[in-house]
């Protein structure tokens, strides 16, 4: 029964005073009221404040040693010193783990890692310095890296050249933003069905007032599809989708990307002599497609510009920038809104915004482009195609014809 009385009176207590308390003086009336109770009371006071056992033994260390309040909370020197204080070189140890051509570049364009932060605990530990897993996610949020593509990496055998790869496209990249060149990413987004039916997210409603749509999705020969294919200014944080409606061919990839220069391209790179043009290694502009390679000489004829090309390897389709600087976002602006018809998709992407300044422009592409069309070897022939020392069949130029 004294127990109970003591536990009731001590929460009363704490109830009252524990809000005025900063850390040092809390400390110190917990040990006091802890000391007043005699035997066991350092339980009985870490129960009722939820405090730690250790913090009540400082504290009446504390009364022992008259180390009474001041107007410091903290003793000088108190508190965890942060792992990077402990390790200075730890953060550069990091990066160069996870990208050696990036290392000390905050601007680098391309930055991305395939190691788990799990892995890359582990490596640091070998070197000496030992940090937890968590530890080091934080590091490389503040290194402006992410874990991008996490959920899809099984896309194929991993290359022996993927790093390498990657390295080769990043220094690309800078070599062409440094000359004021433009640098784009192309992919098409997932086709969209056009109509009544459920859209993934939700949106503000009045409540108990959900948008109604139909019950069943099934893509059928009436149902009509939309295929995005986009465009975006790695330089300028700008995107362009063309939204199509027939067939997602090389014929209407480069098309979108002739729109692109047209329409945005054009009256921000007056000066351009050759654009650089990052895309995955498969799909309508893929680097074993035909098409894609004879439509981009087309491209480079009209503009009378080297047109180069760098694929990402095999299985790295979610690295490409497009997914995660444009596609994400487009998506985010979309959730929870039926996309009924052509106007809603089109109207929905073009007012696709970011806080950091990305602007996105789109237009309806209603041409319809024929599946299946074959390139001639006389015609892939004719193709001015300059493949590139490291790896030619992923890197490589298209320069423009003479002019008759």
């Amino acid at each position: 029964m004294k127990d109970l009385r003591y536990e009731k009176t001590l929460k009363e207590k704490h109830k009252t005073i524990g809000p005025h308390l900063d850390e040092k003086t809390r400390r110190l009336w917990a040990a006091t009221e802890a000391r007043s109770i005699g035997w066991g009371g350092i339980a009985m006071v870490a129960k009722v404040t939820k405090m730690s056992p250790i913090t009540i033994r400082a504290g009446l260390q504390d009364i022992i040693n008259e180390d009474l309040p001041t107007n410091r909370i903290r003793r000088t020197g108190g508190g965890r010193k942060k792992v990077t204080e402990k390790m200075p070189d730890l953060m550069e140890a990091l990066e160069e783990l996870v990208e050696p051509s990036t290392r000390g570049d905050p601007e680098s364009p391309l930055r991305w890692t395939c190691k788990s932060s799990r892995n890359l605990a582990s490596e640091l530990a070998k070197q000496g310095k030992e940090v937890t897993q968590r530890t080091v996610c934080t590091l490389l949020g503040k290194l402006h890296y992410s874990l991008q593509g996490n959920r899809k990496t099984e896309e194929g055998n991993q290359h022996k050249d993927r790093n390498a790869q990657f390295e080769y496209i990043n220094k690309e990249v800078k070599e062409f933003q440094k000359a004021a060149q433009p640098v784009i990413s192309v992919d098409t987004k997932k086709k969209e069905l056009l109509g009544n039916f459920k859209n993934g997210g939700q949106e503000w409603q009045p409540k108990n007032e959900p948008t109604k749509v139909q019950c069943h999705d099934f893509p059928g020969p009436d149902i009509e599809k939309a295929a995005p294919y986009g465009i975006y200014d790695l330089t300028k944080n700008a995107g362009w989708v063309s939204v199509g409606v027939s067939s997602d061919t090389a014929e209407f990839a480069v098309a979108s990307i002739r729109k692109w220069w047209q329409k945005m391209g054009r009256s921000v790179y007056k000066k351009a002599k050759k654009i650089l043009i990052t895309a995955d290694c498969g799909g309508s502009n893929g680097y074993r497609t035909r098409l894609w390679k004879l439509e981009l000489q087309k491209l480079a004829d009209e503009l009378y510009m080297e047109i180069h090309v760098s694929h990402f390897p095999p299985g790295t389709s979610k690295w490409n920038k497009i997914e995660h600087k444009l596609f994400s976002f487009i998506t985010k602006n979309w959730r929870g809104k039926p996309l009924v018809d052509r106007v809603t998709i089109v109207s929905l992407i073009g007012s696709t915004k970011t806080a950091k300044g990305l602007t996105v422009k789109a237009e309806l592409d209603d041409k319809a482009y024929q599946k299946g069309l074959k390139v001639s070897d006389i015609e892939f022939n004719k193709i001015s195609l300059i493949p590139k020392e490291f790896h030619g069949e992923w890197n490589y130029i298209i320069r423009p014809r003479k002019k008759i």
